[in-house]
């Protein structure tokens, strides 16, 4: 996902598509485990990838909502 798309995103919707990215993750990790061959062999760096973007955007919209309550 583009990180422009992912800024657009609320807190929750960033949340959500964390834990469905993480799910992912697992799954092509036990097919590599498991030895079976993964139709786009970079979806697992592409995946961590995009986890890397929605936690460091995720951590500066929370920063930026604690930093307006105080």
């Amino acid at each position: 996902m583009n990180t422009k798309d992912l800024n657009k995103l609320t807190v929750k919707e960033l949340k959500d598509k964390h834990a469905e990215l993480q799910t992912q993750l697992i799954k092509e990790r036990a097919q590599v485990a498991r030895g079976t061959q993964s139709k786009n062999p970079f979806i697992i760096k592409n995946t961590r990838k995009s986890i890397a973007r929605i936690m460091t955007i995720l951590a500066t919209k929370e920063d930026k909502e604690e930093n307006k309550e105080a």
